[in-house]
């Protein structure tokens, strides 16, 4: 068919989900003329699951796309309902922001974003078959025989690869409830000689608001202090008219479970699902029958200010709808609950991520680059952070910009990735604090002062904002150092220690040995400092450093040893089969990841010690 200049574009992004919304718009603000397709223009951004953001580890993700660009935090901030900081009784590496998003307001701005971005277009569209040329992508083409000319393509097509909807046995093809699958590309993906799998998930009925007896459940408020997820946002408090609610299943929901289990399109005498379903957010079966406890939490929480239903947070299931009715009713609070929306379980094909390079970019086709659940992952966090690496590597190769890859100690990005190309995956992958060997560098209140550099290479984060974050950066320094001299006397401070609860000093000592103690907040001995300071968040980051400060060097040092490994480049090109000694296993799986240096190849599974000193060595002599 014939087609004009609106047929021609730099990068097409397949998908409008979490991940293919910060991929379009960091293409669009680096200068590349981009085209999103999505099945459903209605549906962009779209919280399918729970209307949440943030949480453990993934807080700090949506911090980290905020930093490089992206707009998942803001539009949060713009969207939430409830928000609350968790884990502040724990340690500063844990801490992180979870907000209740309104989902209909959050999608409605997200697809206001994609229709007034500069060099962005929004048009519906279901791919089946990616266009190359010499192994290099040339263009796509749709289900109705539209074709579009590119230099490059970003899959994020979440759950509707071959999607199929089980509740109980009856089985539907859809990426999400109501919405169509997309059944072609997979095939297509496949021709050109990347392997694909499946992988299953699920989510909890909705039920009506006013069929709930919250009277019967623990309240849990939204924050009194002023949060917000986006450093281009101001902190602020909700309205409490939106709280969660936490109630528990009990012996009486076991046995209905029990009772429907052969009816379970998992469970049953005929197994419908094949696909392996996330570990770390199972279904509710799952818990009981794997599981000995005499009770699960059940979190029930709004989903809309413009909505009546409510997401019951831990109840995800594919049991029959009169097995859910008897669920749901078992449980204190829920015995009158009206089901709006049935939960069900979704399975998706997914292209296995150990074939892709640190960039995002696939090893089979060249500017062919993947981002989100397509890469075996779960969560709208990490997600975005997906599509926001896959965005700007894709749009920095058309320009001639050399490539963002994250290490482990930089990002909790770099963490997600550097797992999946490494070791691949197994189960659908979620991102855990305990995933992270380097935390404590990777927390919520510094993710501007870890990645604003590459948000600013790249065009993305203003001057005035890089420039703000140096002079924190200074200032603290500068800080440390002051108060580290600063000396302090028993007559004058044991009085303010003892009100802490911590013993009282008998000789003169530095005000910065003192902060060490944790119980003691630089805010007590502020009257101290020769030269007060004045912003909160520089208060905080200089009181971090004499908290954790011994830690932090420690963690500075393995990372210098990492930083000597990364500096060992292995190319692309290089031939396994010349090196001596490498046993069987490790030379195939060197083969397969193309590790690009040799601290990667250390983290592949299966690469004993031997194996990296027969490589280092003969690296080093080429």
């Amino acid at each position: 068919m014939e087609y004009n200049k609106d047929m021609i574009f730099d990068i097409v992004v397949v998908g409008a989900g979490h991940a293919g919304i910060e991929a379009g718009v960091i293409c669009a603000k680096m200068g590349m003329k981009t085209l999103i397709l999505n099945i459903n223009l209605d549906m962009v951004g779209w919280a399918s699951c729970n209307p949440a953001i943030g949480g453990p580890a993934k807080g700090v993700v949506a911090r980290e796309v905020d930093v490089l660009g992206g707009v998942m935090a803001k539009v949060t901030d713009s969207t939430m309902i409830n928000v609350r900081m968790l884990n502040t009784s724990k340690g500063i590496a844990v801490r992180a922001l979870r907000a209740q998003i309104d989902k209909y307001e959050y999608s409605r701005e997200m697809k206001r974003i994609l229709e007034s971005t500069d060099n962005l277009y929004l048009r519906y569209g279901v791919v089946r078959e990616i266009l190359t040329e010499s192994g290099k992508v040339k263009g796509l083409v749709t289900e109705f025989g539209m074709k579009y000319d590119c230099r490059a393509v970003i899959l994020t097509t979440g759950t509707f690869l071959g999607g199929k909807l089980f509740i109980g046995r009856e089985v539907q093809y859809g990426g999400r409830l109501g919405e169509l699958p997309a059944n072609g590309l997979t095939k297509n993906l496949m021709d050109h000689g990347i392997k694909m799998e499946r992988f299953k998930t699920g989510t909890p009925a909705r039920i009506r608001k006013d069929s709930i007896d919250f009277s019967k459940m623990e309240i849990q408020q939204t924050s009194s202090e002023p949060l917000a997820f986006s450093f281009f946002s101001k902190k602020k408090i909700l309205s409490p008219e939106y709280p969660c609610w936490l109630t528990r299943t009990n012996n009486n929901t076991h046995d209905v479970i029990r009772k429907y289990i052969s009816f379970s399109p998992l469970y049953g005498d005929v197994k419908l699902v094949q696909g392996k379903g996330p570990r770390y957010c199972p279904s509710i079966e799952d818990k009981v029958m794997k599981f000995d406890k005499q009770s699960h939490q059940i979190f029930v929480e709004p989903e809309s200010r413009y909505s009546k239903e409510y997401y019951l947070n831990g109840l995800s299931t594919s049991l029959p709808i009169e097995a859910q009715i008897g669920i749901i009713r078992s449980i204190n609070g829920l015995e009158n609950a009206v089901i709006e929306r049935p939960a069900y379980a979704v399975e998706y094909d997914y292209a296995c991520p150990d074939q892709l390079f640190p960039t995002l970019e696939s090893k089979k086709i060249e500017n062919l680059y993947f981002a989100g659940q397509i890469n075996g992952t779960s969560g709208y966090e990490e997600a975005a952070g997906q599509g926001v690496v896959a965005g700007i590597n894709a749009a920095a190769k058309l320009k001639g910009m050399k490539p963002l890859v994250l290490r482990r100690d930089e990002a909790y990005i770099g963490v997600l990735i550097d797992d999946i190309i490494n070791k691949s995956v197994d189960e659908p992958y979620r991102l855990l604090t305990s995933r992270a060997e380097f935390r404590l560098l990777l927390r919520h209140d510094n993710a501007h002062l870890r990645l604003a550099k590459y948000g600013y290479e790249y065009g993305l984060i203003s001057q005035d904002f890089y420039r703000a974050v140096q002079k924190i950066e200074k200032e603290v320094n500068e800080n440390i150092e002051r108060i580290s001299r600063i000396n302090v006397y028993p007559s004058t401070v044991n009085d303010i220690l003892r009100s802490y609860s911590t013993e009282p000093i008998e000789h003169t000592m530095k005000l910065g040995d003192i902060l060490k103690r944790p119980q003691i907040p630089y805010e007590a001995l502020k009257q101290f400092d020769s030269v007060p300071i004045q912003n909160d968040e520089i208060a905080e980051q200089t009181d971090i450093y004499f908290k954790y400060g011994g830690y932090l060097k420690k963690m500075e040092e393995e990372v210098k040893k990492m930083k000597k490994m990364e500096e060992i480049i292995i190319s692309d090109s290089f031939d396994y089969d010349q090196v001596h000694n490498l046993a069987f296993e490790a030379r195939e799986k060197l083969k397969k990841i193309k590790p690009t240096s040799i601290a990667q190849a250390m983290r592949i599974p299966g690469i004993n010690p031997s194996d990296i000193l027969n490589l280092s060595v003969y690296v080093n002599k080429k």
